[in-house]
């Protein structure tokens, strides 16, 4: 469930990025209009939620690393 928010987090990301660049495009710089201003509002806001989640994910366990290199635990490991 964690990480198929991640991913619709990270894809409203490239939504915001995509519609402020076009905002951008459009409006050549006019400054009664602010969708640019906006979308980059947005664009933060998606980060900062998708920041948090990926820290409450590794804080609760739910999220973790599987490498090759690294395949038994921390705790079973014998200190050289």
């Amino acid at each position: 469930m964690l990480k198929i928010v991640i991913v619709l987090l990270l894809l409203g990301l490239i939504a915001s990025l995509g519609s402020g660049f076009y905002y951008l495009m459009i409006d050549q710089g006019d400054k009664t209009k602010r969708r640019t201003l906006h979308s980059l509002g947005v664009r933060l806001m998606l980060a900062a939620a998708l920041i948090a989640v990926v820290v409450y994910g590794v804080s609760t366990g739910q999220l973790g690393h599987r490498t090759p290199w690294d395949a038994t635990p921390a705790s079973t490991q014998t200190p050289r």
